[in-house]
């Protein structure tokens, strides 16, 4: 009786979202983002995906959605044939644990994922938000005393201060100049004289072991910078630059491109969206929320980032995202 009620009520939930969702030419792709997914929680990160969280989402979209490549979803949607309820998977920068606890989970539901990596911080390298992150994380002492970087003094007591300490040095940190972001990072560094990992992003067998497995693998610039705050030449080079090398290793054509960052107008804008037709994407998704139909951008397609494990919330937030206005420039 029941797995009569779980049949009667999963197809309850499709019906649903196929009226929100349907075939054809009134199709909406729907594109979820991750970026980590480490085994366990993370107390310091609350909130963000770990094994058992991301397992369950996407058992949901193997339930209730038809998960394609974003190869596929791209041509079909441009093509008005996009199955109802359609939706991609995707990852943002290149952490190990993608490879090693989020692959495995893919395979088992029989998915597709595409992984925008940052081809600087292969083998052994580390972005600068986690930089922060790591440093935050293992900071002594319950005061963080910034001043002589140009700081303030931070509570860092209990584990609820120590994570609003690091969100307002990354919103600091996020929009500086390249340079000046990088020098305030080594003082920081020497301020909190700790071992950081070292394991933290992908390896170039680990970005192989991903394509081999015959997912995708998608550009990301080299140095994660928000191109906004670059001159046009070095925004280039880095678009250009991080889909060669990462076509060097796969020894197969990179085909798109994930904005760092990605908000629309803030971190890229129309001179952006020209260069990747210049080097030869074929698509790109933002981070503004929203689900693309016949009529979007496909240099400019919205991402949404699920975060409910139970099912009916989950597919509610999915539901939701689909009916949201998307941001893009022109």
């Amino acid at each position: 009786m029941s797995n009569f009620i779980a049949r009667m009520n999963t197809s309850f939930i499709n019906t649903a979202a196929s009226l929100l969702s349907p075939g054809g030419h009134r199709a909406r792709l729907s594109i979820v983002l991750y970026h980590r997914v480490p085994k366990e929680p993370d107390e310091l990160l609350f909130g963000q995906e770990d094994a058992e969280s991301f397992e369950a989402q996407i058992r949901h979209l193997s339930n209730h959605f038809n998960v394609l490549p974003l190869h596929e979803a791209v041509q079909r949607l441009q093509e008005n044939t996009l199955p109802s309820r359609a939706a991609c998977i995707t990852f943002d920068d290149g952490y190990a644990n993608n490879a090693e606890v989020a692959l495995p989970i893919l395979q088992k539901y029989n998915v597709v994922a595409t992984f925008f990596i940052a081809a600087g911080f292969i083998n052994g390298g580390m972005m600068w938000n986690d930089k922060l992150i790591e440093l935050l994380r293992r900071a002594p002492n319950s005061v963080l005393d910034l001043s002589e970087i140009g700081l303030d003094k931070y509570d860092i007591s209990s584990l609820a201060q120590r994570r609003k300490t690091l969100f307002t040095l990354i919103d600091i940190f996020k929009y500086l100049p390249h340079e000046e972001r990088f020098a305030r990072l080594d003082r920081l560094c020497q301020l909190i004289p700790v071992t950081l990992p070292e394991r933290l992003m992908m390896t170039a067998e680990q970005i192989k072991q991903l394509h081999n497995a015959d997912m995708e693998i998608g550009g990301h610039t080299v140095n994660h910078p928000i191109l906004t705050r670059l001159d046009s030449a070095a925004a280039y080079t880095e678009i250009e630059s991080g889909k060669k090398i990462l076509e060097n290793i796969i020894q197969a054509p990179v085909r798109y491109f994930a904005y760092p960052n990605g908000k629309p107008g803030r971190d890229y804008i129309p001179e952006h969206v020209a260069m990747l037709k210049e080097i030869g994407f074929d698509a790109a998704v933002s981070t503004a929320w929203g689900a693309a139909t016949k009529n979007a951008d496909i240099y400019q397609l919205p991402r949404f980032t699920p975060w409910n494990i139970r099912r009916n919330r989950f597919v509610l937030q999915m539901m939701q995202n689909m009916h949201r206005t998307v941001q893009t420039v022109s």
